[in-house]
């Protein structure tokens, strides 16, 4: 095993012995390679899973789930009144605020669905992703787009400050741009490096995309706003703990922990902060 192939499962670990409850009824398990040893982490508790409930983010992360005898159910198939009790889930890079950028994998509309759903979201992942500001070395912001849209979509990308947003494609060039579990495109748009709420705060720039510098909650809310756009890969704004903690039903879309497997066999746990 690699030494980032043991930082993954040195993350996992501990955030399943922080976080996991044996009584609990729905967990959501996100996407991507991390989450494969979060699942390997529970079933190597020994504690009996047969009443809880295991929702995916997609088709991977449901085998993740079948594959090690746990019993999914489809997002759309939740009670309706149903909060998820946590949700594990990777990312593809988080910032000292815990913002997160998703969407790698071309999962996030739902992983987004399921932290929205869970009263608290963990996320976890190696020491690669953790970074003072989001972009500063993952390229770009993944986004999902409905097909017909996507001129559209792209043409307004650039208008935002992205030099060069670009429509996903298989590794094979002839077999087209990659399709989400939704049928959609995803587009990767590149911005300069995001500024926190606090940058915004103490100065650093007003983060409305002027050269195209952007804080990274207003970029979001832009972003969503292009006509043909069905999910932002940026994961903003409240955790579920402050979204109830406001006296709202629901979860929020960053976590209230992070866990970073880091090269020396430790892990890093970064806690949310409180807004202010």
């Amino acid at each position: 095993m690699t030494d980032i192939e043991t930082a993954k499962r040195n993350a996992a670990n501990r955030a399943v012995k922080d976080h996991f409850d044996p009584q609990a009824r729905f967990i959501g398990i996100g996407s991507g390679s991390t989450i494969v040893y979060v699942v390997e982490a529970i079933k190597a508790l020994g504690v009996d899973t047969s009443n809880i409930t295991f929702v995916p983010t997609g088709y991977q992360s449901r085998q993740v789930i079948v594959n090690a005898g746990l019993t999914p159910i489809a997002f759309d198939s939740l009670p309706g009144d149903v909060l998820l009790d946590l949700a594990f889930d990777g990312a593809d890079e988080v910032d000292e605020d815990l913002n997160c950028i998703k969407g790698g994998g071309a999962c996030l509309y739902q992983e987004k669905l399921v932290a929205m759903q869970a009263r608290k979201f963990i996320c976890v992942a190696d020491h690669r992703k953790l970074r003072p500001r989001l972009l500063s070395t993952w390229p770009s912001i993944p986004i999902e787009v409905e097909p017909l849209a996507t001129p559209r979509v792209l043409r307004t990308l650039r208008t935002l400050g992205s030099p060069s947003p670009t429509v996903r494609t298989n590794l094979v060039a002839k077999s087209g741009p990659i399709k989400t579990d939704q049928d959609n495109f995803i587009v990767d748009a590149p911005f300069p490096t995001l500024l926190t709420p606090t940058d915004v705060m103490q100065g650093k720039g007003e983060g409305k995309g002027e050269g195209g510098r952007w804080e990274v909650e207003a970029l979001a809310r832009e972003i969503k706003l292009i006509q043909g756009v069905l999910e932002v890969g940026l994961f903003v704004g409240r955790n579920g703990e402050e979204v109830r903690r406001d006296g709202e039903a629901g979860g929020g879309q960053k976590p209230v922990a992070a866990y970073f497997g880091m090269g020396d066999g430790g892990v890093e746990v970064r806690r949310a902060k409180e807004r202010g």
